[in-house]
């Protein structure tokens, strides 16, 4: 089922009613909305006086619905995501475990492929100088031993915004737009693998004792460059904005229903993100060779 995301920037009561979020002004008390919990995939809030119940919070927490909060920056600062997600956690965290290394070091040489395979149809949508991202992906190595990985990240920053940009986490501007959209799309990863009844915090190449999400950062990368074409379509159409506005971040949670072709079939993004990570459960158990990635229509 398709799921709404859904972002709240203003003071407002949250709580249950008739099995649907009712949004509330905290003054009046007047209603401003009202959608149902099964109809929610995504729920952000962004602002110091929105007040949530927990009875809320439990009915979301049931249907599998992510919440992330938001910073003083207005930047994804945390997640809650339900603890058990699916009837056969421990069987399925068992199989996780007991991957090998030589299956883990293959599932990553397959991520890193089709990741630098959507930079590249980014660089070429977008008009720019793509041919070498081609000898990159198939330089790809088990492991990704000879880091084609970040080498081919250094040709498509340098091409995607300038040659003079330099990509980082708490860069200046337009970092923080990608920031953003990572973020969302972390969580929108982490709660397809909750769902699936597996640890995020078991990635297949991400290892991290201060990373819960490790999985989530494993199988996100080739979705990256789908929130990049929706931050360049934005700034496209707004080459003076500089601050993560309300309407770049309702922009931006597009992202979750965002069309993508996976297994030869046009999905929702957040669709896909599932049959990436049910693929991959089934490549522990040895079902599949191959994990389920998405190209970019």
């Amino acid at each position: 089922m398709i799921t709404r995301s859904i972002y709240i920037g203003n003071s407002a009561y949250l709580k249950l009613k008739d099995e649907q979020m009712y949004i509330l002004c905290p003054e009046t008390k007047e209603v401003k909305g009202k959608i149902p919990v099964e109809d929610l995939g995504l729920l952000m809030l962004d602002h110091f006086q929105i007040t949530i119940s927990h009875q809320l919070i439990q009915k979301m927490m049931g249907n599998n619905v992510v919440i992330i909060s938001c910073d003083a920056h207005h930047l994804p600062h945390g997640i809650m995501l339900p603890l058990y997600g699916h009837s056969q956690h421990s069987d399925r965290v068992k199989d996780q475990l007991e991957a090998s290394e030589p299956l883990k070091k293959q599932l990553w040489k397959q991520t890193v492929e089709c990741k630098i395979e959507n930079q590249k149809e980014v660089l070429v949508r977008l008009g720019n100088y793509h041919e070498p991202m081609t000898g990159y992906q198939n330089n790809v190595k088990s492991g990704d031993i000879t880091n084609m990985e970040g080498i081919a990240a250094q040709h498509y920053w340098k091409y995607l915004i300038s040659l003079d940009f330099l990509r980082q986490r708490f860069g200046e501007s337009p970092n923080p737009f990608f920031n953003f959209g990572y973020a969302v799309l972390r969580s929108i990863v982490a709660r397809a693998i909750v769902e699936t009844g597996l640890l995020p915090v078991l990635g297949i190449f991400h290892k991290n004792k201060y990373n819960p999400y490790c999985l989530a950062d494993d199988l996100m990368e080739p979705y990256r460059p789908f929130v990049d074409l929706l931050v360049m379509d934005w700034l496209t159409k707004n080459p003076d904005s500089e601050k993560l506005t309300k309407e770049f971040k309702a922009h931006l949670l597009q992202i979750a229903t965002k069309d993508v072709l996976i297994d030869g079939n046009r999905r929702p993004l957040m669709i896909a993100v599932k049959t990436t990570v049910t693929s991959l459960y089934k490549c522990y158990t040895g079902e599949k060779r191959v994990i389920a990635y998405p190209e970019l229509i």
